[in-house]
């Protein structure tokens, strides 16, 4: 029997993306991940993630496993969250982990991290969403899965690891200490108000979250303006330049 693993990590920062891994390989192999110690990566260092995650990926390649990994952008989770809402956004993104993992040849189990209050809903969403090329397979959503099943622990490895190196890219780019992009971190607030100033905000962060729209408020004595509008403008204004 084939198994899938599906987390992500970084749905609550205000900076940077959300990313979703989907680790599939044939039942018998999960032992391996057994061996090198995978678990849910909010229990690890970071350390002990970056070394498991380089191990996982050796495996990997060695046994040809199936990984997709979705990067999904501040300013699409902005766009979306301006028609929809973030549950279903997390519904589109694993869906698009899934199928990346071009596994559907196989029949098989999928563990889903649910990332909705309701766990059954986030799995007949994801479920409708993947349609009938996979619909031979069994699909299990639970809250806190990545502590129950070792394969959505592995994946929330690679997922942790892959947003990390994200946002290690950012503050290289800005020259800034980002922090972890979490409200909470003094470090990311500091960050956030270096990153309103000016016009519009940063495209690295989140337009739509709380914390922006405060800080932009206090920083700049208006409302944050919406990103999808601001988009809109700058496709108008490109066009009447012709």
């Amino acid at each position: 029997m084939y198994q899938l693993g599906v987390d992500e990590a970084g749905r609550g920062p205000a900076i940077g993306p959300l990313v979703v891994c989907a680790l599939g390989m044939p039942s018998t192999d999960v032992e391996i991940l057994m061996r090198i110690g995978a678990k849910d990566s909010k229990s690890l260092s970071k350390k002990k993630r970056v070394f498991l995650a380089e191990q996982i990926f050796l495996q990997a390649k060695k046994r040809k496993w199936d990984v997709g990994l979705i990067t999904c952008s501040a300013s699409r989770i902005d766009f979306e969250r301006e028609i929809t809402n973030l549950n279903k956004l997390e519904v589109e993104l694993f869906k698009e982990a899934i199928v990346a993992t071009k596994a559907e040849k196989y029949n098989g189990e999928i563990y889903l991290d649910a990332c909705d209050t309701d766990e059954k809903r986030f799995r007949d969403r994801v479920s409708s969403s993947l349609g009938s090329s996979w619909s031979q397979w069994s699909i299990k959503s639970q809250h806190k899965m990545d502590l129950e099943n070792i394969l959505v622990g592995a994946a929330s490895i690679l997922a942790k690891v892959h947003r990390d190196k994200e946002i290690e890219k950012i503050g290289q780019l800005l020259g800034l200490e980002i922090g972890s992009g979490y409200p909470s971190d003094q470090k990311t607030r500091v960050a956030i108000k270096n990153l309103v100033k000016g016009e519009y905000p940063n495209k690295y962060l989140r337009w739509s979250w709380v914390t922006t729209e405060n800080i932009w408020l206090k920083e700049n004595r208006k409302p944050i303006p919406k990103r999808g509008q601001v988009e809109e403008n700058s496709k108008q204004s490109s066009i009447s330049d012709w």
